[in-house]
């Protein structure tokens, strides 16, 4: 039952939250734009609801000659690849905002596990043992608010299957009110092995 009503609740947000956010939407294309050559959106294969495979989206903040299907996190030098316009977006997490679109297609819900890259064998597996494929992933989830980037994979594979044994309208609105706090601390990102 919830779970339909989940929905709901994703198609209808989604849709007040990109009227809302429009103007914002408009800046930072044009930012982005002004600064760099290349495409606006990022577009990158990650793992969708029973392993199915998707195209999230998010607004570019990285140089078009960036290794593509690395985390950013395991980049040697982040900085070197990461534009002026990125870096505030990255810190405000509003580079994220184009998943709005996500959700609304069904790809993926504002509450879940984050979407695994396609070739992350080892947090797809892990998953697998808590249930944790088996929901639809989401803009944040239980291990973001508890660790996000900090957080080993067997850990953040293991706060998911928590996620999912809780699952439910308390643990989301958990989640929703954590991430509202973590963003405004810009907690829990390292970019290439450091923190923010």
């Amino acid at each position: 039952m919830y779970l339909k009503v989940k929905r709901l609740i994703d198609i209808i947000f989604s849709i007040v939250c990109f009227v809302v956010l429009s103007p914002a939407f408009i800046l930072i294309v044009i930012l982005i734009k002004i600064e760099s050559r290349g495409p606006v959106f990022f577009k990158q294969k990650r793992v969708g609801v029973n392993k199915s495979y998707f195209s999230m989206l998010k607004f570019r903040t990285m140089r078009t000659e960036t290794p593509k299907d690395t985390p950013t996190h395991l980049l040697e030098n982040p900085s070197m690849y990461i534009t002026k316009t990125g870096r505030i977006l990255r810190k405000t997490s509003l580079d994220e905002l184009p998943q709005i679109l996500n959700i609304f297609k069904g790809n993926m819900s504002f509450i879940g596990p984050r979407p695994a890259l396609w070739n992350q064998d080892d947090l797809i597996y892990e998953r697998e043992k808590y249930g944790a494929n088996s929901v639809y992933p989401g803009l944040t989830g239980w291990a973001q608010v508890n660790g996000r980037d900090e957080l080993a994979i067997e850990v953040k594979a293991k706060l998911d299957g928590d996620y999912v044994n809780n699952f439910g309208l308390v643990m989301d609105i958990k989640c929703f009110l954590l991430t509202v706090i973590n963003v405004l601390n810009s907690k829990g990102v390292v970019e290439g092995g450091k923190k923010r």
